[in-house]
């Protein structure tokens, strides 16, 4: 019996901790089978259909790794192939899909839009990316807290920038229901929405954790054991550049700000792409329209030796394979380890 079995992974609070706590442990687990050449084709012969209304390099790289790792075959549909609403409805979009496809992995805008793929389609339906919600981005970011630090619940994380977005939602709610104190520094109209709030104090007082909101940068790093950040400007936000950079300067990650946790050990994290030198095309318009190097977080603390990155970004890799062999793949996961409240370990 698989406890996930067709199951849609399309936000962090349609799970228990411990079903989080699960992926986690299996992705690891998957990392070390992966490491020692070792098959896992838990998904042979199975058909992915990979989503993109937005570009990424990393969820579709980890997507369509993933997939031919566990013996599937993943076809790409970006979004020039894919209709949504212009020419055909969502609903019969995914009908469609779903008799074709056995799983369907869907990054773009609209909540909504993957929340009737998993309606309509009657197939796994994993959430590459939304603007409310980055549930395949936790997997792997608690994960790479996990293989840092051992464990889970006591540790502190900042996060530091736009709170508002997919990421500060994601990251305040999955760190309050697996027992990391989470701490959001962002500016007043950038914070998380007081609906998201809730659901994070929520789920804090069941595990444990404390939930910090704050427009202090310096209060929002004090004590942390991991500083995160993202871009501030998200991909298709109609947002004037100049104001935005003025407003969230303040909150940029470099060496002054990381100083303020009063830790040697604090590690850095970055979902990326990351805009913290000018060896871009964007980075040189910036340099030369705002006269700054760099924005969200500085390329000397980027490429510091407490930087993790590059291992978060890989471990993407190995949080999807986990995410869908285990809802979609012909695995023994018992319900009761589920409802007894334990994880299973690898």
């Amino acid at each position: 019996m698989n406890h996930f079995a067709n199951q849609s992974f399309l936000k962090e609070i349609d799970f228990t901790p411990s079903e989080l706590e699960y992926f986690i442990d299996f992705a690891l687990h998957l990392k070390q089978l992966k490491q020692q050449h070792i098959p896992h084709h838990y998904l042979q012969g199975k058909n992915i259909a990979l989503l993109f209304e937005k570009t990424s390099t990393r969820t579709r790289s980890a997507f369509t790794v993933a997939a031919t790792d566990l013996g599937a075959h993943p076809e790409f549909l970006g979004k020039g192939d894919i209709q949504f609403g212009k020419k055909e409805s969502t609903a019969d979009t995914a009908k469609v899909l779903g008799s074709m496809f056995d799983g369907i992995e869907y990054r773009g805008f609209a909540q909504d839009t993957v929340e009737q793929l998993a309606q309509y389609s009657g197939v796994p339906v994993w959430n590459g990316l939304t603007d409310q919600w980055h549930p395949t981005q936790m997997i792997a970011d608690f994960m790479t807290l996990k293989e840092h630090f051992g464990h889970l619940p006591g540790l502190t994380l900042a996060y530091v920038g736009d709170g508002r977005n997919n990421m500060g939602n994601s990251l305040l709610v999955t760190a309050a229901m697996l027992g990391v104190n989470i701490h959001i520094g962002a500016p007043t109209a950038l914070q998380p929405s007081a609906t998201v709030v809730a659901m994070a104090q929520k789920a804090a007082a069941k595990s444990g954790s404390k939930v910090l909101v704050t427009s202090d940068p310096t209060e929002a790093v004090a004590g942390a054991d991991a500083i995160y950040t993202d871009v501030w400007i998200s991909m298709g936000e109609a947002v004037s550049p100049q104001e935005r950079i003025k407003e969230l300067l303040p909150y940029q990650v470099n060496a002054k700000l990381v100083a303020q946790t009063e830790k040697a050990d604090t590690i850095i994290m970055h979902c990326l792409p990351a805009y913290h030198d000018k060896n871009t095309e964007v980075g040189k318009a910036l340099e030369d329209e705002f006269g700054v190097t760099a924005l969200e977080i500085t390329d000397e603390v980027f490429n510091s030796d407490q930087s993790v990155v590059f291992q978060e970004a890989e471990n993407r890799l190995h949080s999807i394979k986990a995410i869908m062999a285990a809802t979609l793949g012909d695995l023994f996961i018992p319900e009761q380890l589920f409802r007894l409240g334990f994880c299973l370990t690898w």
